[in-house]
């Protein structure tokens, strides 16, 4: 059992010893020193568990290849994520240690909800890891932004989450189970049993919020912004692995071409345009990056309604490759902005002559997030459209193909005002530590677009493996 759970047991074992050093040397920053290996530890030891399947406590928690490759994907985003946090400008000193607590225990959360296939388990994993990132989004030091962003992200979270648990309610006292296998083998006949329709979509509506799929995602842009860039980078990433784990698995439970699976598909329609076309006017990196969030979120929805195993592991792929590139991508905005500031498209000007090294990792992640050729967000990309088509969404497709060439337009912006553009002023150059730990994402990022298949392999397993 021991190697079953080792993922969540090293990573509780870190949430112990900074809760430790929390209490015993408040308001030193030592774990900035320590974490960022000890969450590579974790990296590596979550990989040597991908092999593991069990059934445990109750049936509650199922060990299976969709919960190790989201652990996987949670592991890496949390290393990154850690990396990125150290040194913050916008967190004063005593908080530091706190702020990695909170880090690694919405993190553990979000591992703990990789697995939970009960109704009340997947609640109490949701929770972990949302109230812990309530408490991250308004620790921004000198800045009001944060405070509202902070209120708004409780607020909207808990009416999510609210949402969600009455649609467990409902779901429960329909088809009287609480466990997802069960409800696989029960008849779901909304005609004649309206509650296990209205459980169902309340259910899938809490989570969307997660996902930020239009229209649960009036929250994203303004927490986003208010948030600090390095928040905002864990913020924009883990948390959409949790959504997508749960949708992945009720996907599973949903027979292809229901009216429930047309509806995902227009709502992914939307997302994908509304995203899209509201990032072609901000001015400020984050918010642009809140509002192409939106349009992910679409992207991913298209695996999902292809009802198939590629389908689910191209969803499942996509999450993990947008993670990669979206923190990549924040990695450069936190290494610029040295006094924590939002970054305006004016800021990156003249880039490739302060640091040539921060200009291209910024080019790899945005042609990443258009799904240009040769990176992972291609081939993500490709997975997806190629699930659905011929399955009755080739207009899906077609949408999601024009959505591509809209996000050319503010993506590359990035990259023209960093190689074209000459500074106004002559700026203070970039700070150069820690650049090698951008090329490495950027490598990685690229790896996965030439040779993708060791990955999307363990996704195709766990795609299959939730299939009848």
């Amino acid at each position: 059992m021991m190697l079953t759970l080792l993922p969540e047991a090293l990573l509780l074992g870190l949430i112990v010893i900074l809760f430790v050093q929390v209490i015993v040397k408040p308001g030193q920053d030592l774990a900035a020193k320590w974490l960022p290996w000890a969450c590579l530890g974790l990296l590596a030891a979550t990989g040597t568990s991908l092999a593991q399947t069990g059934l445990m406590f109750g049936k509650t928690y199922q060990i299976d290849a969709l919960s190790q490759f989201i652990k996987l994907a949670v592991a890496a985003g949390l290393f990154m994520a850690v990396a990125n946090a150290k040194g913050q400008a916008t967190l004063k000193e005593p908080m530091r240690t706190d702020y990695y607590l909170l880090l690694c225990i919405s993190a553990w959360g979000l591992m703990l909800l990789a697995s939970s296939v009960e109704l009340m388990t997947i609640y109490i994993s949701l929770e972990i890891s949302s109230y812990a990132l309530y408490a991250l989004v308004p620790l921004r030091a000198g800045d009001k932004r944060a405070a509202e962003a902070g209120i708004k992200y409780v607020l909207f979270g808990a009416a999510a989450t609210a949402v969600s648990l009455y649609g467990f309610a409902y779901i429960t006292a329909a088809q009287h189970t609480t466990f997802l296998a069960e409800l696989t083998t029960k008849e779901w006949d909304f005609a004649t049993n309206p509650g296990a329709l209205v459980g169902l979509v309340m259910f899938l509506a809490g989570f969307m919020y997660k996902l930020a799929l239009f229209p649960f995602h009036f929250w994203c842009p303004d927490v986003y912004q208010g948030a600090s860039n390095e928040t905002a980078a864990y913020a924009a990433t883990l948390p959409k692995l949790g959504a997508v784990v749960i949708l992945v698995r009720l996907a599973s439970l949903l027979v292809p071409g229901q009216p429930g699976m047309t509806i995902l598909a227009i709502l992914a329609a939307v997302s994908m345009t509304f995203g899209n076309l509201s990032a072609l006017v901000q001015d400020d990196v984050k918010r642009m990056l809140g509002y192409s969030s939106i349009a992910h979120a679409g992207y991913v929805v298209i695996g999902l309604v292809a009802g198939t195993a590629e389908g689910l592991a191209s969803a499942t792929f996509y999450a993990l490759v947008y993670v990669l590139m979206n923190l990549t991508c924040f990695w450069v905005v936190c290494h610029l902005s040295k006094d924590g500031r939002n970054m305006l498209y004016s800021d990156l000007d003249g880039l490739h002559q302060r640091s040539p090294v921060l200009a291209f990792v910024l080019a790899v992640a945005a042609f990443s997030l258009v799904g240009l050729p040769p990176t992972a967000g291609f081939m993500g990309k490709l997975f997806l459209l190629t699930s659905a088509w011929g399955h009755g969404y080739d207009w899906l497709v077609i949408i999601a193909a024009l959505n591509t060439a809209i996000s050319i337009y503010f993506y590359l912006s990035l990259v023209r005002h960093a190689y074209t553009h000459d500074p106004v002023a002559t700026p203070a150059p970039a700070k150069e530590g820690g650049l090698a730990l951008g090329t490495i994402f950027a490598s990685i990022i690229l790896l996965l677009g030439i040779l993708p298949a060791p990955v999307y392999d363990l996704a195709m397993q766990a795609g299959k493996a939730l299939l009848p």
